[in-house]
């Protein structure tokens, strides 16, 4: 990191200790969320659904809660800082930094994806932990460069949707519905708590226009090794997706949309 320009480094710096600083704002929610679906979908509706593609139904959606609380913090944390710092004008300072649109694009992408990696590393330890008593042995890392590059890519992805959801939003609200009324939708229907195999075939090719059904897909290849959809196509997918979206902030950013009267 040290051959990166000092601006871009500083303003990475500020965005992750933002986050970390607010530990029971940032970490303390997802780790009770995912306690409870961990009760609730795993052990007493698992108890009763047991298996689903040969693995118990808990370790079955182990990656989807891992995808659910990783993107959902990576967007939250760049919508958020975005539109806070318009809000309150300290963007300001930003914008007439010498660091290029890119720079500052990819500080808040880099800082965002940063948390909902650490939230996904997070739920992951919990879902271990509640997993691994219950069936021994059932749960450990069967692909562990897929899971890693997935897991980059999707908090990547993810931040840069939330910079494009901070500049378009025009007060709290407008968060808070991308949150409740986009990104939660598209998890719950990314194949997080069922399998494709069990949905109709109509449905089937219609969720896989689902950017999730390629996310949980591949976390769950990272973990147990098996995925509905070809890893190596999701991955391809989603990076070309990271590419053009993250492209689109730095063209926002440029043009000053969101952030000039």
């Amino acid at each position: 990191m040290s051959l990166l320009p000092t601006g871009f480094k500083t303003l990475v710096r500020r965005e992750i200790l933002r986050f970390v600083r607010r530990p029971r704002n940032t970490f303390a929610p997802p780790f009770i969320t995912n306690v409870l679906y961990f009760s609730v979908f795993g052990l007493i509706l698992g108890e009763r659904i047991r298996d689903i593609a040969g693995v118990p139904y808990i370790v079955f959606i182990l990656p989807g809660l891992i995808v659910l609380g990783a993107v959902s913090n990576a967007f939250e944390n760049a919508s958020f800082s975005i539109f806070h710092g318009r809000w309150n004008e300290y963007i300001h300072e930003t914008l007439t930094s010498p660091l290029s649109y890119g720079q500052m694009v990819w500080a808040y992408i880099v800082s965002s994806a940063t948390r909902g990696v650490i939230v996904g590393v997070l739920v992951a330890l919990l879902g271990l932990a509640i997993i691994n008593p219950l069936y021994a042995a059932s749960v450990g890392v069967a692909q562990p460069l897929y899971l890693i590059a997935f897991m980059l890519v999707i908090t990547l992805l993810f931040a840069s949707f939330g910079v494009a959801g901070g500049l378009w939003a025009e007060d709290f609200d407008d968060l808070t519905m991308m949150n409740q009324f986009i990104l939660r939708p598209l998890v719950f229907f990314g194949g997080v708590f069922y399998s494709l195999s069990d949905i109709p075939p109509m449905l089937r090719d219609v969720s896989l226009l689902n950017p999730m059904i390629y996310m949980v897909n591949g976390v769950r290849y990272g973990f147990i090794g098996r995925a509905e959809v070809d890893p190596n196509a999701s991955l391809a997918v989603l990076l070309l997706l990271t590419v053009l979206v993250a492209t689109l902030d730095v063209y926002l950013f440029k043009k000053g949309y969101g952030l000039t009267d």
